[in-house]
């Protein structure tokens, strides 16, 4: 039996024999293990304790225990590890967000302000402008875009953001700007990689993203010797970040925002798991395309509900605009507050950002791997403007509405004390909205499913090209049935240390993958460089009148 195909069984007979344990409990509330200390875990990380346990929960409970202390635990000390910083600094500043926000910067700089200067043009590419039918791959750049989008604009945007006013004050919104602002030109970066290095079968199917420029590009580069292992490295961590991150934790956060304007739901959770089943299912089992074409619908319009309400707060409290941005400037550089200085409300809004849009982790390089393009640089401009929306748009939106209200103000909410305590972000922002729309908790309720629903159907499509570049194209139907599985058991089942464990490979994959876009930054830069060159001379103008290209390097 071919080694490729003798993997594949083992693992799907693994997975299959977790699955058939965990039905057994599928009735079940689990009670949530000792965990990390809330402040150290990514938005939404936290859960409830059940009250009751049943007898048959005790195996899932040890097993949930097992992760805290041999998983997740020495993830935490990794991925937070802070080198001392709270002791010459006065703030703890963990090692992933200065991962991220270095590798941000210096990419910033490497790409000359990328993020800037073809912001406009990235405007015009994904509104259709330099598309053509003919060009080889499978989804349009709009499409491809709103399928990365619906990846990352979800619940960090209402949850994250209210913990991040909650814990490190208004200032935070302005270092979650500024962290989006900066993550644009990741994105770039690692999406016009995914574009370079991409696959495409003889029936026109693509695979790309960071396993692919990982293993290929390093290879290119005479280190095939940290490249491959890098590549599965990744391919791991999406893969199992993919069924818990992306898959059963957004089942269950929604659900909770769902029981509470539907009561019904309570000891019924598994009506809201084969619902969202069948949904999920109905999309993902027909492929790219058919996310692509769902995401495109979705996205707008999950968007719009939600920026409307907020704006229609914004609107209700316009003359405050003015004040609620120069008490979020002034409150990002106050030296003296209640966590830390302005480096620790830096801390805050930075962590929370990079958690909300993804820049850096790689998931997006393999959205953006299937859009029709001939040039891979102008697929790594449509990707810059993820972050822009993601975070800068949405996340601000989000933070003024938090900072106009005042519900982080534990002087004048008190009971919103042991909410922020809590870490219970998406009960902050229901709140606050709450304060100016009464309605609002069920606008929440619907924007939480769309999103959890978005977010789903994106991270199947990533975590089944990692499955797939690790054991074959045969694995892809496999995998769609395991991740529907895990749909289903995130309604019904709740073990936190392992929908936490998730959470920590998804940050996990800025490891590898950033690793890779520096050493990998200089080739991306002598594409830009010759793409730019042609755009500022004008070549590109035949694309828009479909008349014969002039043609450049990829």
């Amino acid at each position: 039996m071919p080694a490729p195909t003798r993997a594949l069984r083992i693992a799907c007979l693994a997975l299959a024999g977790l699955l058939t344990v965990t039905s057994g409990a599928l009735a079940q509330e689990e009670p949530a293990a000792p965990a990390p200390p809330a402040e150290t875990l990514p938005a939404d990380t936290t859960a409830e304790a059940p009250a009751e346990v049943d007898a048959t929960a005790g195996w899932m409970d040890s097993l949930d225990a097992w992760f805290g202390d041999y998983l997740v635990t020495p993830l935490v000390t990794v991925l937070f590890y802070d080198f001392e910083s709270e002791r010459w600094l006065g703030t703890s500043v963990p090692f992933v967000v200065a991962w991220l926000l270095l590798g941000a910067i210096y990419l910033t700089l490497r790409m000359g302000f990328i993020n800037v200067r073809a912001f406009w043009h990235a405007v015009k590419v994904v509104r259709g402008s330099y598309d053509d039918p003919d060009d080889e791959g499978e989804v349009t750049h709009f499409q491809a875009l709103a399928s990365a989008l619906s990846a990352t604009v979800g619940l960090g945007n209402i949850a994250g953001v209210a913990i991040a006013v909650g814990t490190g004050g208004p200032g935070a919104v302005f270092w979650m700007i500024l962290a989006g602002l900066l993550g644009m030109s990741s994105k770039f970066t690692e999406c016009t990689l995914g574009q370079m290095y991409r696959r495409v079968d003889d029936q026109g199917n693509v695979s790309g993203g960071p396993m692919r420029y990982l293993s290929e590009g390093l290879e290119d580069l005479g280190m095939a010797w940290l490249g491959k292992p890098l590549a599965i490295f990744f391919a791991l961590l999406c893969f199992g970040g993919s069924l818990g991150g992306g898959c059963s934790f957004q089942v269950s956060q929604s659900m909770d925002v769902v029981k509470s304007q539907l009561p019904w739901l309570e000891g019924r959770e598994w009506v809201y798991g084969a619902v969202m089943v069948t949904l999920v299912g109905i999309v993902i089992l027909g492929g790219i395309k058919r996310i692509a074409s769902t995401a495109e619908k979705i996205v707008p319009l999950m968007c719009v509900i939600y920026v409307a309400a907020a704006l229609t707060i914004l609107g209700m409290n316009f003359s405050a605009i003015p004040a609620a941005f120069g008490t979020i400037f002034s409150e990002a550089f106050k030296w003296e507050s209640a966590f830390g200085g302005f480096l620790g409300v830096m801390v805050v809004g930075i962590k929370r950002a990079v958690f909300s849009n993804e820049a850096g982790i790689g998931s997006a390089a393999i959205a953006h791997s299937a859009a029709k393009t001939q040039y891979a640089v102008r697929e790594g401009i449509v990707a810059l403007l993820e972050p822009f929306i993601d975070t800068v748009v949405i996340c601000t939106m989000t933070g003024l509405v938090i900072v106009i209200t005042g519900a982080y103000d534990t002087a004048r909410f008190p009971e919103h004390a042991e909410i922020i305590v809590a870490d219970q972000g998406a009960t902050l922002t229901s709140n606050a909205f709450a304060t100016q729309i009464s309605w609002f908790p069920m606008v929440l309720a619907l924007a939480a499913s769309l999103f959890a629903y978005s977010t789903m159907i994106s991270w199947s499509y990533y975590g089944e090209r990692c499955f797939t570049y690790l054991f074959g194209a045969a694995a892809s139907l496999p995998y769609k049935l395991i991740f529907l599985c895990f749909v289903f058991l995130g309604a019904v089942v709740t073990a936190r240390n392992v929908n936490v464990f998730s959470e920590l490979m998804i940050l996990s994959m800025a490891l590898p993958n950033m690793l890779g876009l520096f050493l990998l930054s200089k080739k991306v830069k002598l594409k830009l460089d010759d793409y730019w060159q042609a755009y500022k001379m004008g070549d590109f103008e035949a694309d828009i009148d479909r008349k014969p290209r002039l043609k450049v390097r990829g």
